[in-house]
């Protein structure tokens, strides 16, 4: 079990206790707000993610593991300081570690070649048939980063963008550098192993979750992972996290989501796939849970998103205390992604989940990503202010801005009016989607 009492200065500094050592901890949301964004003056903003990623290899020491689906930073100045950063750590005798799925990118040749960095490439389509979209940093198996980001330019500049930066938080470290282990294990791999080796265990899970007190407020934590065959034993996997957030919320639920589609497409026959949307509605008839959906619109938006959305409205019709409300979030300028609300997030009366996929029924089942889940426990009433209530505010903040524009029912909404298969989306859209933001 880890301990932690926090006070609250600049940020939440932590005394950690775990194995009777002590350490500084601190969780702090990372956000990018592209510049030409505008938002209220009195809403919530939080540590730019440029500044955090840095704010972590100036704490690196011996090892910098990252996992992106996409590197491509060298357009942007942010981007261009980040990478020679990164091309600097080898003379700092500090150990550079990628892994990425199995793509072309000057940027790793570069970093492998010149500077030291080792470079392990993930072929998922011959271990799953999908992509590799995980996003994270581990520094020195104490500090990390996780969250929607990815190591492309627009990351650092014209996407939003949110994660959060952990310091000196060592057991939870460790469970995500074992699922770095994981993906770093299977360089040239075309099968899956049958067995995981005990070292890729995770410390933490829903069943057995780690436990800190922060700001007064004790809280629990653990890693989740994607799909199901990357999940080792005792290893929670994204979508049971999900779940236990769904099922846990009292009073609301708020998501914020790139793409929302609750069909599996790469079935033979395309169904319906119920995992996340059953849950929802359960937790709207069943619970009377006020429930949010924030989706970004952009050109790859399928059209059967707005009638699932529609579906889940009409099942408050004529029913008291049943509230679902559906925004979708419209800021780009043009069809390059700029302004896109790259956010992948839930938080709820009790609990956030911060993950790396869109909820979309292929995605959980073929894509590589891991999740982080902070919860309050059952019998905690009393609260100050941690990061569930800040994402609370980020939320509320996207929702009432004037970029996010009601869901009209029967009315597909212009993002979404390319001509597309109602029951199976373009094999080729996930390609460009992948390719273009990370």
């Amino acid at each position: 079990t880890m301990v932690c009492v926090c006070v609250h200065v600049y940020m939440w500094v932590c005394v950690c206790l775990f194995a009777f050592t002590i350490f500084l901890h601190s969780i702090v949301l990372v956000e990018n707000i592209p510049a030409d964004m505008l938002f209220s003056d009195d809403s919530a903003f939080h540590l730019p993610l440029s500044t955090g990623l840095n704010s972590l290899l100036d704490k690196a020491r011996v090892a910098v593991e990252i996992v992106s689906p996409v590197w491509f930073l060298s357009p942007s100045d942010y981007g261009r300081a980040l990478l020679s950063r990164l091309q600097g750590l080898k003379d700092k005798g500090i150990q550079l570690k990628i892994s990425t799925g199995d793509f072309d990118s000057a940027e790793l040749k570069t970093l492998a070649d010149n500077h030291g960095a080792e470079v392990h490439k993930v072929n998922m389509t011959a271990l799953t048939g999908g992509f590799l979209e995980s996003s994270f940093w581990v520094v020195d198996r104490k500090h990390f980063y996780i969250g929607s980001a990815s190591m492309d330019w627009r990351s650092l500049t014209t996407r939003k963008e949110l994660g959060v930066v952990v310091y000196d938080c060592k057991p939870l470290a460790l469970d995500l550098h074992k699922v770095f282990s994981l993906y770093w294990g299977l360089q040239h791999k075309t099968f899956i192993p049958t067995f995981w080796s005990k070292r890729l265990f995770p410390f933490f899970s829903k069943g057995k979750p780690g436990s800190l007190l922060v700001n007064q407020t004790k809280v629990e934590t653990y890693i989740s992972s994607s799909p199901d065959v990357f999940t080792t034993k005792d290893r929670s996997s994204d979508l049971e996290a999900i779940s236990a957030v769904i099922q846990q919320a009292r009073h609301f639920i708020y998501i914020s989501i790139i793409d929302y589609l609750p069909v599996d497409s790469f079935a033979s026959v395309p169904r319906y796939w119920s995992r996340i949307d059953g849950l929802l509605r359960e937790a709207l008839i069943l619970r009377n849970v006020h429930v949010r959906l924030l989706i970004s619109c952009w050109e790859e938006t399928h059209p059967l998103t707005f009638n699932f959305i529609w579906s889940l409205k009409s099942l408050c019709m004529e029913q008291a205390n049943c509230s679902l409300e559906a925004k979708f979030f419209n800021a780009q300028r043009d069809s390059s992604l700029s302004g896109m609300n790259h956010n992948r997030f839930m938080v709820t009366d009790k609990a956030v989940y911060i993950g790396n996929l869109d909820w979309v029924g292929k995605e959980f089942t073929y894509n590589a990503g891991a999740g982080l889940v902070i919860s309050h426990p059952a019998n905690v009433t009393e609260r100050n202010s941690t990061v569930v209530e800040q994402l609370q505010a980020v939320f509320k903040r996207d929702w009432f801005s004037r970029y996010a524009n009601t869901i009209q029912t029967n009315k597909i909404p212009v993002c979404s009016k390319k001509l597309t298969s109602l029951f199976l989306l373009n094999s080729n859209a996930h390609n460009v989607y992948t390719n273009e933001r990370g």
